[in-house]
């Protein structure tokens, strides 16, 4: 077996923390041959109840288990992690502004950005997954001197998997047949679900689907929306699907995705495909299994990508502009 690999996970106590740790000790992650040691972080407050499910793990005698440690420092929690998936953020609250929610956790992660430069790992990879991740990540990336901006992503996977998912069942197929979804901009409801290089089965998606009133329309309502959809529906958020899309997106950074079975990955802009440079946007990736990413280049987009994605660009610019006393 190999060695042990470290992973840190913030606000571990939390709801998606729950449901994602499980699947990190038990090798969803960097797979059956690799131990893993998990590393939790919560705040002062919750940190019996962190215990508890730290009991919880060690009950479940994962074989791939080898060390949970609890803490409320950040830098205990990063030391010499090989990935830290930052979990943990501030819910919007009644009557909050989305600049107020940026501030409140742009804070945090810059507490965790500087940790991670301080106490991680030399190969460390950074997924962020509390909302408003883009620019969450955005703010930990600057804040993280001397981590390389691309060793940064933010997760999108959830709204690849909804995608999929819509893709499948319209056409009457499985979502295992469906590849390269494309999902531009942001992780919020202007989110840019794109079907055009999508394939169901081998076949071209508005083929295989064959309404584009339904594409054009209800496919891309339903994704951006389907998480206040479940809120809706359960009278809590999304806890269990975007606990294995946070998995799902790790385990695709371990792991080669060609150009043919492209990865959604939010990343630092270098410009591709006209989305504005410095900002944490979608785009569509390879992998080389080794952590490392690499934007598709070269694909097409008509009229009716373009204006749907300059829109959840131009929200993610807003966002930047409104977090820049924030970004080291």
């Amino acid at each position: 077996m190999s060695n042990v690999k470290r992973v840190a996970v913030t606000g571990a106590a939390g709801q998606i923390g729950y449901s994602l740790l499980p699947l990190i000790a038990n090798g969803g992650i960097f797979g059956p041959n690799v131990k893993v040691q998990l590393q939790l972080l919560e705040v002062t407050p919750v940190l019996n109840a962190l215990n508890g499910v730290r009991m919880e793990l060690e009950d479940c005698a994962f074989p791939l288990l080898h060390g949970v440690v609890c803490t409320d420092d950040p830098k205990v929690a990063f030391k010499d992690a090989d990935l830290c998936l930052l979990v943990g953020s501030k819910p919007r609250g009644p009557g909050m502004e989305r600049k107020d929610l940026l501030q409140d956790n742009g804070k945090i992660f810059i507490g965790q950005g500087r940790a991670i430069a301080e106490a991680a790992g030399p190969d460390v990879r950074v997924v962020v997954v509390g909302n408003p991740c883009n620019t969450n990540c955005l703010i930990a990336m600057k804040n993280a001197k001397g981590v390389p901006a691309e060793r940064f992503t933010a997760m999108t996977r959830l709204d690849q998997n909804r995608a999929k998912a819509q893709l499948a069942l319209k056409a009457g197929a499985h979502w295992s047949d469906v590849k390269n979804v494309i999902i531009w901009g942001n992780h919020s409801n202007t989110q840019y679900p794109d079907w055009h290089h999508a394939t169901i089965g081998g076949k071209a998606a508005a083929q295989a689907v064959n309404d584009d009133a339904w594409l054009q329309g209800p496919f891309l309502k339903t994704v951006q929306e389907r998480g206040k959809a479940i809120i809706e529906a359960r009278g809590k958020s999304s806890a269990l699907s975007a606990a294995q899309a946070a998995v799902d997106h790790a385990k695709s950074l371990y792991t080669v995705h060609t150009a043919a079975d492209s990865v959604a990955l939010c990343v630092y802009s270098d410009g591709s495909y006209g989305t504005p440079e410095g900002i944490v946007s979608g785009f569509p990736c390879t992998t080389d299994g080794k952590g490392n990413w690499k934007i598709v280049p070269g694909l097409a987009m008509n009229e009716f990508s373009k204006q749907k994605a300059a829109i959840t660009w131009k929200e993610l610019l807003d966002e930047r502009e409104m977090v820049k006393d924030l970004l080291g």
